[in-house]
């Protein structure tokens, strides 16, 4: 991991995000601005910010690029339980639990803000308005953790597929990168199986039947969706649980 120095450009996904909760005033994104410039680091591809069993101690928050939350069996077996995406606050409040219950690799170069407890609280403290968007953005986590289990426990797998595609192409919508109909898709087939609890070879051939009926285009780490409604009706999916202020 490196220290990079921080932009109030890079700030801006952290700021739509919350603001997709809450209205953000000019003073309070003033002081996410100069919090998240204290600490910044960057860590390339491949690499675990946090294990299970490390002691939480610092809040992390995502400036630019992508990682998988995971969780590993003792034969080696992972499985995906959330992708983390730009703009993202990692565990906001797990500070106030002695050890994490989870890994969290990065799937493409990150650049991330570590903010201590204490800078932390005196933001929460700073703005009930702010305040509020953070436990909404924590609330929102786990109605995505719950969307996940109906996800593997009760959609068939062209559904799963879709319906993970649906849910990051709309948490990538508030925060501004979305290429109209296109985005940034640095998620490998492995990737995409351990999400959905499906094998490679079935993770693929889900995928070209997407393609088939003219769902989705997958090529240069971009995901272009042709039919975004038809796409959410093969996935059934509902962005209720996403939670975005109307």
């Amino acid at each position: 991991m490196t220290a990079t120095r921080g932009t109030g450009t890079q700030t801006d996904p952290v700021i739509r995000r919350l603001s997709a909760f809450r209205p953000i005033r000019e003073a309070a994104a003033a002081a996410i601005e100069r919090t998240l410039r204290e600490r910044v680091l960057r860590v390339d591809a491949g690499h675990d910010l946090i294990l299970e069993g490390d002691r939480p101690d610092r809040i992390r928050v995502v400036l630019s690029g992508w990682l998988a939350r995971y969780k590993t069996l003792e034969d080696g077996r992972r499985q995906i339980v959330n992708f983390v995406l730009p703009g993202d606050t990692c565990n906001p409040f797990a500070y106030l639990l002695s050890r994490l219950d989870h890994s969290m690799s990065s799937l493409t170069t990150v650049i991330y803000s570590e903010i201590e407890r204490e800078s932390f609280e005196a933001l929460l403290a700073s703005d009930s308005m702010l305040a509020e968007a953070l436990w909404c953005e924590a609330l929102a986590d786990a109605a995505i953790q719950r969307e996940w289990a109906v996800n593997i426990g009760r959609r068939m797998a062209l559904e799963r597929v879709a319906h993970l595609l649906c849910e990051i192409f709309e948490r990538l919508r508030p925060v501004g990168l979305l290429n109209g109909d296109s985005c940034a898709f640095p998620i490998t087939q492995m990737d995409l199986a351990d999400a959905t609890g499906l094998s490679v070879v079935h993770l693929n051939r889900t995928l070209q039947e997407l393609r088939a009926a003219g769902l989705i285009v997958l090529r240069e780490r971009t995901l272009t969706i042709s039919d975004l409604d038809a796409l959410k009706n093969a996935g059934l999916f509902n962005p209720i649980y996403l939670h975005y202020a109307a």
